[in-house]
C-alpha cells in the first residue's frame, strides 16, 4: 500500500489519503501564497508598464523623429531577439558590475516590463497602421487635433483589434513570471522548487506547480473570449449605425 494518511473522526468515517494527494494539500497554501504576493503582481505591474512603455514605442516608430525611431527600432530588436532568460540575467546579475544594484524583484519588473514593451509595440504599431486613413481625415474634417483624433478615434478602433494579440501577450507572461525564480524571486514557481528541496518530491511538485499555472491560464483564456465577443458585438452594433 502506498504512504498516506488517515482522515476523519470515528474508524468508520476515517478516509485514507494517498501520499501525493496530501502532499498537493499540504504544498497548496504555500504556493497559492506566493502566486497571490509575487506571481500575480509581477504579471499585473509587469504588463502594465509593459504597455506603456509599447504604446510609446509604436507611436515613435509611426509618428516620430528618425533619430527617436532608430533608437526604438534598436531597443525592439534587441529585446524580441535575445531570450528572455539572459536579460534577467543581465539585469540583475550583470549591473552589479556597473555599480547597479537591484533587488530580485525590481530586477524581474524592469526585465519583464522592458521585453513586453518590445513586443507589445509591434502589436500596437499594426493595429494603428490598419486603422484606414479615412478615420484621420474624418477626424480632422470635423476640427480634432492629432492628439484628439488619436484619442478618440484612433486608439479606440484600434484597441477593439488589439485586445486578441495583447491578451495572448498576458497569458504568456504569466507563464514567463516561473522564470523569475532564476534570480530568487520567490514567486510560486521557486516556492515549488522550495519544496522539493524539503520534501524529495520533484514530480508531485512540479505536477502540482504546472497545475496552477494551467487554471490560472484557462480562466484568462476565458476571460479574453468573452472579452472579445463583447467587443465584436460593439463593433457590430457601430457599424450598423454607420
Amino acid at each position: 500500500m502506498l504512504p498516506g494518511r488517515f482522515l476523519g473522526g470515528n474508524l468508520a468515517r476515517r478516509v485514507f489519503v494517498p501520499h501525493w494527494l496530501q502532499l498537493m494539500l499540504d504544498s497548496l497554501p504555500t504556493l497559492l501564497w506566493a502566486a497571490l504576493i509575487f506571481t500575480v503582481p509581477l504579471t499585473l505591474l509587469s504588463f502594465a508598464f509593459g504597455l506603456f512603455v509599447g504604446l510609446v514605442a509604436a507611436l515613435v516608430r509611426l509618428f516620430g523623429p528618425k533619430p527617436l525611431v532608430a533608437v526604438v527600432r534598436f531597443y525592439v530588436w534587441i529585446f524580441r531577439g535575445t531570450p528572455l532568460l539572459v536579460q534577467l540575467f543581465l539585469i540583475f546579475y550583470g549591473l552589479p558590475s556597473v555599480g547597479i544594484l537591484l533587488d530580485a524583484f525590481s530586477a524581474a519588473l524592469i526585465g519583464f516590463t522592458l521585453n513586453i514593451g518590445a513586443y507589445t509595440s509591434e502589436i500596437i504599431r499594426a493595429v494603428i497602421g490598419s486603422v484606414p486613413k479615412g478615420q484621420w481625415e474624418a477626424a480632422y474634417s470635423i476640427g480634432m487635433t492629432w492628439s484628439q483624433a488619436m484619442r478618440r478615434t484612433i486608439l479606440p478602433q484600434a484597441g477593439r483589434v488589439a485586445v486578441p494579440p495583447l491578451s495572448n501577450t498576458f497569458i504568456s507572461l504569466v507563464k514567463d513570471t516561473s522564470l523569475a525564480a532564476a534570480i530568487t524571486v520567490p514567486e510560486m514557481f521557486q516556492a515549488a522548487q522550495r519544496i522539493v528541496a524539503t520534501t524529495y518530491e520533484p514530480l508531485i511538485l512540479y505536477v502540482e506547480a504546472a497545475a496552477l499555472y494551467l487554471a490560472l491560464s484557462s480562466v484568462l483564456s476565458a476571460l479574453q473570449t468573452r472579452l472579445e465577443k463583447r467587443l465584436n458585438r460593439y463593433g457590430g452594433f457601430l457599424e450598423a449605425r454607420s
